[in-house]
């Protein structure tokens, strides 16, 4: 089970929200790029980061150069998304260095231009499944959709994607626990790898998502639990 730290930006610094509401942004003194450094030397092998300003269609240059400056600073690949909705948009994060790019918005608004971002950077695409009552929502998960998450699933498999971050907002920096049930329908019913997301709370949420992990979740994404110190990162990753 690949275990990634989160670092969602909001104005160049690092923050959480409560079920993906702006207005919830809990703000973290920590510098993130020595918060990727930190990640790192705990023994990350890949970081999640986001730039919650662009998801919210907010402009703010201070998470790009924030994003530059940790790719600068560590050896460890970066997934990065947010208000990525273009193919000039990806093409420009892959050349400052990111390894994965995730795509929410476009995967429900246009499969053509999500098509388009598949055929000029395949290795690439993630595309970044968030549901509310199992409904996707858009737009920094602002906008509910009228598809359920499991169509949209069964769609970008069908285009060639072969991985998606699947979140539960309602359990999104709520520290409950992940939503398996859900997570494992969304790996069973399109086949996909499925990177879960929201609301990991303890080490034991992590071993009940290792003990599901045959439906297809290989990874798990985990930040507000390591940020007010419900246990560290060497815990979560386990002996060597």
């Amino acid at each position: 089970m690949l275990i990634l730290p989160a670092i969602d930006l909001r104005g160049g610094r690092c923050v959480r929200l409560t079920q993906g509401r702006k207005n919830t942004a809990k703000i973290y003194d920590a510098n993130p790029v020595e918060v990727a450094q930190a990640f790192e030397a705990a023994g990350a092998q890949m970081l999640h980061v986001v730039d919650l300003d662009a998801a919210f269609s907010e402009p703010n240059r201070d998470n790009r150069q924030v994003l530059c400056e940790i790719i600068r600073s560590v050896d460890i690949p970066i997934q990065f998304g947010g208000g990525l909705r273009s193919t000039k948009d990806v093409e420009q994060v892959i050349g400052l260095g990111v390894t994965r790019v995730v795509i929410g918005t476009v995967a429900v608004e246009s499969l053509d231009r999500l098509r388009t971002m598949v055929r000029s950077a395949r290795q690439y695409i993630v595309v970044g499944i968030d549901a509310k009552e199992g409904q996707v929502v858009t737009h920094g998960w602002e906008k509910q959709e009228a598809l359920s998450a499991v169509t949209i699933a069964r769609r970008v498999a069908e285009i060639g994607i072969e991985r998606i971050v699947y979140t539960d907002i309602t359990r999104d920096g709520m520290l409950r626990g992940p939503n398996l049930d859900e997570t494992c329908r969304i790996a069973r019913e399109s086949g996909l790898k499925v990177t879960a997301s929201g609301g990991v709370s303890s080490l034991e949420d992590i071993e009940s998502l290792r003990a599901v992990s045959e439906c297809g979740i290989d990874s798990v994404i985990i930040g507000k639990a390591l940020y007010e110190g419900r246990f560290s990162l060497q815990c979560a990753l386990g002996p060597p």
